[in-house]
């Protein structure tokens, strides 16, 4: 049999057998890489290891230790649990079940309504099918032998119609189970390591209210016992960080069915954490150049219809009708982004290149109609605050206008504690602009984190239609990640709206627009604060930086003259004035994770002191109220 030569990303060539598959290749290279292999990349693309390879074809070999090897376990896993599932519940039609963040899940039509019972005895059938180790198999299909395959479930049958005419189905067999997949798997279900089934929800068939209602059981899969172990350890962290349920223990904020899903209702003390927020970065804002401006939560439907949001965002909009006399009526929409305002503001002049870089700023609220299903506290809302600004300037004021967004995203996380990370999106297949314009706006995204010696990943062709943009992603306390801070370069709205600005050479030519957010929505910050801090807000930011606690009735004058004084230097204080033991008031100030307890009783009134008890390193010793007040500030 004559050889075939493949290629290996480092750039050295194998010759190997014509016919070969991946796995083949893996021996070839070394044992224990075969033995380790999940999957191959042929050309880039990911593909199962019995796939065969071509002469001349660029091959790796995907192990555990590939970025996207979690992903392919898990959905791997998925199908085990989809079998473990049909051999229990014979009558089972199935949805989708797609690998996710952390995890899988399955959706699923049953004649029972599962519970936690259930899922024990789902992941015992599981554990029998990796067991057995059974090998996935990939087959392909006409469209018409798809109809015949799963001729019982009317979800796959859908899905299949969707499919174009002529094109070759793919399914994929372990035991008796087939599903429809475009793959690729692991080689067999024993290599599906560490797993645990964690929760049923309901879920309405292709995310719409008016299709049927499935159920759904989420999963998760490690490599390692060590890994899940980890994994549900963080787990754990995480729910006792929960930022609803510490919502509500500290008093910040509610939500109520009433007002309406996705639309948080802050109390004071959530309040105060806010307007300390945005004080503090609004001051920092100002210093660095920035212009604040408020602008409406309302337009007429024209300004949308400029923009395209009437065309392309309509349904992720409020819109309502208003009676403006003369039997005229205009629709209005509430807005979703700030944008617009901060363009009439630029219009509303003539603009030179004199006027450029020009930092315009705004706490801005606006609404999005989101999916009843995704709201989810203070992290995905229907109504909240974004930090957001718009920066217009020339071409070439691109890379250090986003070199200053850069270092205010440093200063910024740096202060909170976060450690983050920055992602490059690029031109997708559908976009806006010239390919000039991207290649200038790309290229100073990349200039600029190149310049602050950032390293960064690159995400192709996920930018936006309007421009490329610079994702941030934070690592909370826990190990999670969350994205916030985004930098976005715009072609779309300097067009639509006719901006422009007057050249040295009196030309006429369009600014750059610049998006960014640093804290993104001010709602889903608050809440990765809360979790990351697990309610205990450190002293600049605490809603309450002392409780005054007197231990007596006599000493409560003592006690309100100390909370005047702090109240005055700038601190924020409260007095325990309840008639309850000292050691209760110690615990409740406790519970609400307040930095500082000062106990005042007969010496402390003599002296004119306090006795200072730290949140986490208990009993600190006596000071005076001077002293006390610059520990504070």
């Amino acid at each position: 049999m004559p050889d075939i030569t493949v290629s290996f990303p480092d750039g050295s060539t194998k010759r190997v057998a014509e016919g070969s598959t991946v796995l083949d290749v893996a021996v070839a290279i070394g044992p224990r890489l075969a033995q380790a292999a999940l999957a191959g990349e042929i050309d880039g693309a990911m593909v199962d290891l019995d796939t065969v390879v071509a002469d001349g074809a660029t091959v790796s070999i995907v192990t555990d230790r590939h970025p996207e090897a979690l992903h392919l376990l898990r959905h791997s896993a998925a199908h085990v649990m989809a079998e473990a599932i049909k051999s229990l519940y014979p009558e089972a039609n199935f949805g989708v079940g797609p690998a996710i963040e952390d995890g899988f899940y399955y959706d699923f039509r049953i004649d029972t309504q599962l519970g936690p019972d259930d899922l024990e005895a789902i992941e015992e059938r599981m554990r029998q099918i990796v067991a057995e180790e059974r090998p996935f198999v990939r087959g392909e299909l006409t469209k018409l032998e798809a109809y015949d395959a799963f001729a019982g479930d009317p979800f796959k049958q859908e899905l299949i119609a969707e499919i174009p005419d002529g094109d070759t189905i793919s399914v994929y067999r372990e035991g008796a189970f087939t599903d429809l997949c475009r793959g690729p798997h692991v080689p067999h279900t024993g290599r599906v390591g560490a797993f645990k089934l964690m929760k049923l929800a309901g879920a309405y068939w292709r995310g719409d209210n008016t299709r049927p209602m499935l159920q759904r059981i989420y999963g998760t899969a490690w490599f390692t016992d060590k890994d899940l172990a980890a994994h549900l350890e963080r787990l754990e962290q995480a729910e006792k960080r929960d930022h609803r349920k510490l919502g509500r223990e500290l008093d910040l904020f509610s939500l109520h069915e009433e007002a309406g899903a996705g639309l948080p209702i802050y109390h004071p003390k959530g309040a105060r954490v806010l307007r300390i927020i945005q004080e503090w970065l609004r001051q920092e804002l100002y210093r660095r150049g920035y212009d604040e401006v408020i602008t409406p939560h309302v337009y007429k439907a024209d300004v949308w219809k400029t923009s395209g949001h009437w065309d392309n965002y309509r349904e992720n909009m409020y819109f309502f009708q208003v009676d403006e006399g003369d039997d005229k009526v205009a629709d209005y929409g509430i807005k979703p982004m700030n944008c617009p305002g901060h363009i009439m503001v630029y219009n509303n002049d003539v603009r030179s290149y004199r006027d450029l870089p020009w930092r315009m700023f705004e706490f801005g609220t606006v609404y999005r109609h989101e999916l009843s299903g995704v709201v989810h506290g203070l992290m995905r809302a229907r109504g909240f605050t974004q930090d957001d600004a718009h920066i217009f300037c020339t071409p070439d004021q691109v890379t250090p206008e986003v070199m200053k967004m850069l270092d205010l995203v440093d200063y910024v996380n740096g202060v909170f504690g976060f450690e983050y990370t920055a992602e490059v999106s690029t031109k997708p297949a559908k976009s806006i602009g010239s390919d000039e314009m991207w290649e200038i706006a790309t290229s100073g995204l990349k200039g600029a984190l190149d310049q602050r010696g950032m390293t960064y990943e690159i995400n192709e062709g996920d930018g936006a239609f309007y421009g490329p943009k610079i994702d941030i992603k934070l690592r909370d306390a826990i190990g999670r990640t969350w994205q916030t801070a985004t930098i976005q370069v715009d072609f779309n709205n300097p067009e639509r709206f006719d901006m422009t600005y007057r050249t040295p050479e009196n030309t006429e030519e369009r600014p750059f627009m610049l998006h960014r957010t640093i804290l993104g929505s001010m709602e889903r910050f608050l809440g990765i604060l809360i979790e990351h801090y697990a309610g205990a807000f450190p002293v600049w930011l605490a809603p309450v930086q002392a409780v005054i606690i007197p231990i007596a009735d006599r000493h409560l004058d003592h006690a309100k003259a100390v909370r005047e004084r702090l109240e005055a230097a700038g601190g924020r204080v409260e007095v325990y004035a309840d008639n309850e033991p000292m050691r209760i008031k110690i615990a409740k100030a406790q519970q609400q994770k307040v930095p500082y307890m000062l106990v005042v009783g007969d010496k402390e009134a003599e002296s004119d002191a306090v006795a200072v008890r730290d949140r986490t390193e208990g009993d600190i010793g006596q000071m005076s109220v001077e002293e006390f007040a610059a520990r504070l500030s």
